[in-house]
């Protein structure tokens, strides 16, 4: 992506000379037109020309807060458990107000704040979230009132929709296309990596104390993280291409010289055109927009639903509280088998160069053509692997069943996303936002759900309606091929 500058033409034809004289020692140069100023090959303080260390630094401190502030997500299950005889509430408004306000929350900032993401530079929103993440989570912590933990936790959702509609920019920014394929990888395995760390990081916080100190924890953890992206570097080329062209105008004195910064913030009738109803267009006026959207949120919010359902289903099987939280560990460990799986993806990349095909989006659905089945066979292993109907298996079958539960929804929301990316190209950020916009507000109503649901249906029933979704999902890659074919 190249960032422009645009050059308001002096009369005195000696400054252009000064100008073109000065450009190659900047690493800039005259566009063809003679118009505008953009970066120079290989201009080193363009952010993927950086070196390797600065990209790794940048990009390990925003991975780790969309970790964190994941995990925060996830973690409001036990809270929600544990303050229920403090407020004298039923366990269901308790999740309400720890879990489903968070992620309604979150919901409404990933509507409001793409549209913005990229005016205001990388730096600025990530330390202004975090800043605030934390003081939110002081609220929640220290008000002895619900009040405060709605509240408190409406901001924090709100506040953590920006690492997770910024953070796919900054990686554009700092890499290649080439290099972008596992950076996203990464980013999209740590940041689901966070939802099941949730649940065991607030089990044991809580076991030994008291729910309030999750957030204090939480809120020093976002403190000392937003003194850490203080020395974080801007790695939006247009705001860095602003800064060379002030130093030009310093140095030329030619105070005609202007920044032309194409990432203008929308107006109210454009925001409200593209940013709220293009989405809500799409979701219901798009076959793919729509099933994508479905389907993605679906296996994410599983894991929401399973904060719940995972800790009485494994004490059953005679765990301890703490021992009962333990089988996250396994769809974390399934989480990171989506290596190997872009490891076949660049391979089916490379075949289709190597005889001059085009690659359509349908060719990196692999995937999902592996996770789909994958998905719906783990749950239905895992429904009929576990207590009450099935008490004398042992309780290692069902983990692997969790591993492969894991691996299946990593795949579904990385191959998603890039479909629908891949897909509608200008209008991916409005695919994509309502992709999000789906997925918490069903990750916030599954939690909600869930306990009743076992509560009426027994586990392995309603692992078994889970399963049964999951086999409907078999059938959507072979649609989207027929789609491609079709032309429709």
């Amino acid at each position: 992506m190249k960032a422009t500058a645009t050059i308001i033409k002096s009369p005195e034809e000696s400054e252009k000379d000064v100008l073109l004289a000065l450009l190659p020692e900047y690493g800039l140069k005259l566009a063809p037109d003679g118009l505008h100023i953009q970066w120079a090959m290989g201009n080193g303080r363009h952010p993927r020309n950086w070196r390797l260390g600065r990209k790794v630094y940048n990009t390990a401190l925003i991975v780790f807060m969309e970790f964190f502030t994941t995990a925060i997500s996830t973690a409001g299950s036990t809270a929600a458990n544990n303050a229920v005889h403090e407020f004298h509430i039923q366990k269901e408004l308790s999740i309400f107000c720890f879990v489903s306000v968070y992620l309604i929350g979150q919901a409404i900032g990933g509507v409001i704040f793409p549209p913005y993401s990229e005016v205001f530079g990388r730096k600025k929103l990530y330390v202004a979230s975090s800043a605030l993440y934390s003081l939110a989570c002081i609220v929640i912590a220290s008000v002895p009132s619900l009040a405060g933990v709605v509240v408190g936790r409406f901001v924090c959702g709100f506040l953590s929709a920006i690492p997770t509609t910024v953070v796919v920019g900054s990686i554009e920014d700092i890499f290649n296309s080439r290099e972008r394929v596992w950076v996203i990888c990464i980013w999209t395995m740590f940041a689901n990596l966070g939802l099941v760390v949730g649940p065991i990081l607030s089990t044991f916080v809580v076991a030994d104390s008291n729910w309030r100190w999750l957030f204090y924890l939480a809120a020093i953890v976002t403190g000392i993280l937003t003194l850490l992206l203080l020395t974080l570097h801007e790695s939006r080329p247009s705001l860095l291409l602003a800064q060379e062209v002030a130093t030009l105008r310093k140095v030329t004195k030619i105070n005609t010289l202007e920044g032309l910064n194409p990432d203008k913030a929308p107006d109210l009738r454009t925001f409200v055109r593209i940013a709220l109803f293009r989405p809500i267009r799409l979701l219901f006026t798009e076959l793919i927009v729509c099933t994508v959207s479905i389907v993605s949120a679906i296996a994410i919010a599983l894991v929401y639903l399973f904060t719940e359902a995972l800790p009485p289903i494994y004490e059953s099987f005679g765990f301890t509280p703490k021992q009962a939280c333990l089988p996250f560990i396994a769809i974390g460990l399934g989480l990171t088998l989506g290596l190997l799986t872009r490891c076949l993806d660049l391979r089916i990349i490379a075949h289709h160069r190597h005889h001059g095909r085009p690659l359509l989006p349908e060719d990196k659905l692999t995937g999902f053509w592996i996770g789909a089945p994958i998905l719906a066979g783990a749950l239905w292993l895992f429904a009929w692997t576990i207590p009450p109907a099935v008490p004398n298996i042992s309780w290692l079958v069902s983990v692997v069943a969790l591993v492969l539960t894991g691996y299946s929804l990593n795949e579904i929301d990385y191959v998603l996303g890039g479909y629908l990316t891949d897909s509608y190209l200008s209008y991916a950020a409005s695919g994509l936002a309502a992709l999000s916009l789906v997925r918490a507000l069903l990750s916030a109503a599954l939690p909600l759900i869930s306990a009743p649901m076992l509560d009426r249906l027994g586990a392995n029933f309603a692992i078994s309606v889970l399963a049964a979704i999951a086999t409907v999902f078999c059938v959507v890659p072979p649609l989207f091929s027929r789609i491609d074919e079709e032309g429709y």
